[in-house]
C-alpha cells in the first residue's frame, strides 16, 4: 500500500488526528442505480433525524472546522467537503452525481461526518503520502473549482505536491470512468479511532456492492 505519514506540523495543530486509507481495485460506471436508491433512502432519513443546525452535533465536522482556525483558514469560507455535502442535503437539494466511486464516497462522508480524499492511486507520483499544512503560494487546482489559496489548509502531497485538502481534492489525481485502483482517506480530526475504521469499512462494503470490488485492504494512520 501507499505509504501515509503525518506530518508534526498537523500533531501540533491535532494531536489526536487519525486517519484510515483505504487502498482497492475496483471497476467505475458513470452510474449506478442500486447505489442512488440507498443514497436517497439514506437521505430521507437523514433528513428526519437532523436540521442545518444539527451540524453543531456532529463531532466530526466540528473537529475539522475547529483544525481549520488553528492553522489559520477560515472554515465558512473554505468549507470542509462533509460539511459542504450535508449542508446541501440537509436544505433538501440531491447530491451531485458525478460516477459511482466518487458518489459511494460521498454516502460515506455524509454517513459518518468525515471529509474523505478519493484518488485514482495510479496517478499518484511516488510510493508515499504526507499530510502537512498547505504553504502561502503553492500551487494548486481543486476539482471543478481552479486554483485553490490552500495556505492554512491542511494537504496530502506526493512527490509532485499537493493532492488533496478536506475542502476539495486536485485535479491530477482525481478519479474517472477510467479509475481502477482506488485510494481512500478519511480525515478523523475528532481523534474517534473506531469511527474512522467504520467509515473505511463502510466504503470497503459499498465498493462490493456497487463497484466489482474485493474491498481492498485498510491501514489506519
Amino acid at each position: 500500500m501507499i505509504e501515509i505519514r503525518v506530518s508534526e506540523e498537523i500533531r501540533a495543530v491535532c494531536p489526536a488526528f487519525v486517519g484510515a486509507a483505504l487502498e482497492a481495485r475496483f471497476t467505475n460506471t458513470a452510474y449506478s442505480a442500486p447505489l442512488w436508491e440507498e443514497i436517497k433512502a439514506f437521505q430521507t432519513d437523514y433528513c428526519r433525524k437532523y436540521t442545518t443546525d444539527s451540524l453543531k452535533e456532529m463531532p466530526a465536522i466540528q473537529a475539522t472546522r475547529a483544525v481549520y482556525k488553528r492553522c489559520g483558514k477560515d472554515p465558512s469560507r473554505y468549507r470542509p467537503a462533509a460539511e459542504a455535502l450535508v449542508r446541501r442535503m440537509l436544505k433538501g437539494h440531491d447530491l451531485y452525481q458525478i460516477d459511482t466511486a466518487v458518489d459511494l464516497i460521498n454516502l460515506a462522508s455524509i454517513a459518518y461526518g468525515y471529509s474523505i480524499g478519493g484518488f485514482d492511486a495510479d496517478k499518484i507520483s511516488g510510493d508515499a503520502l504526507v499530510l502537512g499544512i498547505g504553504r502561502a503560494g503553492e500551487p494548486y487546482e481543486g476539482i471543478g473549482r481552479g486554483p485553490l489559496n490552500i495556505e492554512g489548509l491542511p494537504v496530502y502531497r506526493d512527490r509532485d505536491g499537493g493532492i488533496g485538502t478536506p475542502t476539495s481534492d486536485h485535479e491530477r489525481t482525481k478519479l474517472g470512468l477510467s479509475s481502477t485502483r482506488l485510494l481512500a482517506l478519511v480525515n478523523g480530526y475528532d481523534g474517534n479511532r473506531s469511527q474512522v475504521l467504520a467509515c473505511a469499512e463502510f466504503m470497503q462494503q459499498l465498493l462490493q456492492k456497487y463497484a466489482g470490488s474485493d474491498g481492498g485492504s485498510i491501514q489506519v494512520f
